[in-house]
């Protein structure tokens, strides 16, 4: 008996004539993402993954942990491979499951004969498995509509696949499946969140800090290197670019109204934004902007923001309150660094009284006493590049 990882994509069942592409940039992503456990064979076959570890050796918990953080993936499950014979999936059902078969209460059999040629149909490979289960362990009960454990006997083209309870998935679409994206990332709890959910949705990320030494701490910095490397775990690598920003802060404070520092500070992030994310191939923007949460997240702060950039810009937790934020940050273990008590650029030179509702014509107008271009070019070419991996 050789053990495997069965994926089940999910979502990728519904591309139709696309679907190979999709499956070819998912096992791309899972071969990157388990590279330095061994070497694995993927073998796609209808709405399932079958991930062989080529060495006997094989970390396969790790991968499995590994795997469960990779999007694309709707649910895996550990399984035995064994050959398509009565004999061996009755020797092999109640002995691999073990685990999880004499704590249950309830179990039921579900069989799946893609093999036509395999002499029992499925309610008969149902039947005898499900006796065989119930002499190993007579505590057990059948329950089809709601059991503790629904073994699965899959009888497929070369082996058949006994497993358990499937374990979910990150879901979603397989990351670089819908492009590339730049994620404006402060140290807050928002941003990563916005950079999760859009990785989700197939973007590879590009990261974007703005750092404002004295004012920012070298801790704020690295806070947000575990930030992005947790992001990582779920969405590939990102190259991250710090942005020095203290030079453009000490300009806008010393020569534009105060009520509008935040809003023209938005809006030099977003030249700066733009330069980088056209550079790394970038078709679009993420921030991690609700709207009302703060002052410069009103509907006419953001319109005034969205003046500068020529690509779209995403902003995925638009319309979520804190506490669903919240909880997604803990689901994906970045709350905790989130709100260590290290403050972002954002805070500095903060107006006591924002402006809510400003017009373009006024923004347009203050910034005439910066030199943008000067500033922006300088900001860019002292920019730095780190690149954060997902282990």
């Amino acid at each position: 008996m050789k053990e495997i990882i069965l994926v089940k994509n999910g979502e990728l069942a519904l591309k139709g004539l696309n679907r190979r592409t999709f499956e070819d940039i998912l096992i791309k992503n899972m071969r990157h993402r388990l590279s330095d456990l061994g070497k694995f064979k993927f073998t796609p076959a209808q709405s399932t993954i079958m991930v062989e570890p080529v060495d006997e050796n094989t970390d396969l918990d790790e991968a499995e942990k590994r795997l469960l953080k990779v999007f694309g993936i709707a649910a895996l499950s550990r399984a035995a491979a064994i050959p398509k014979d009565m004999n061996a999936i009755l020797d092999t059902v109640g002995v691999y499951l073990k685990d999880q078969l004499e704590y249950a209460k309830t179990f039921k059999v579900e069989a799946k004969r893609a093999d036509k040629s395999f002499p029992l149909k499925s309610p008969e490979i149902c039947q005898e498995a499900g006796e065989k289960i119930l002499s190993m362990y007579p505590h057990l009960k059948v329950d089809v509509h709601n059991p503790d454990v629904v073994v699965m006997v899959e009888v497929r083209d070369y082996y058949t696949y006994i497993h358990g309870n499937q374990l979910k998935g990150a879901g979603g679409m397989p990351v670089g499946s819908s492009g590339r994206a730049a994620l404006l990332v402060s140290g807050g709890i928002d941003s990563p969140v916005a950079g999760w959910m859009m990785a989700k949705r197939g973007l590879s990320l590009v990261g974007i800090h703005f750092a404002s030494p004295p004012y920012t701490s070298r801790r704020a910095e690295q806070k947000v290197h575990t930030l992005c490397r947790k992001v990582a775990q779920y969405s590939g690598h990102i190259p991250l670019f710090v942005v020095p920003f203290t030079h453009i802060q000490e300009e806008i404070k010393e020569k534009c109204p105060e009520d509008l520092f935040t809003l023209i500070m938005r809006r030099i992030m977003m030249r700066c934004a733009e330069i980088i994310a056209k550079k790394e191939e970038c078709g679009a923007l993420i921030t991690g902007e609700s709207v009302g949460q703060v002052a410069s997240q009103t509907m006419q702060a953001i319109a005034v923001t969205d003046a500068v950039p020529t690509i779209p810009v995403f902003r995925p937790l638009i319309g979520m309150d804190k506490n669903e934020v919240v909880e997604i940050s803990k689901k994906i273990d970045t709350f905790e660094t989130s709100i260590l008590p290290y403050e972002d650029c954002c805070t500095v030179f903060t107006p006591k009284h924002p402006k809510t509702k400003p017009k373009l014509a006024q923004l347009e107008e203050a910034e005439e006493a910066l030199d943008m271009e000067a500033l922006v070019s300088e900001a860019i070419e002292n920019t730095k590049f780190i690149m954060i991996d997902n282990r």
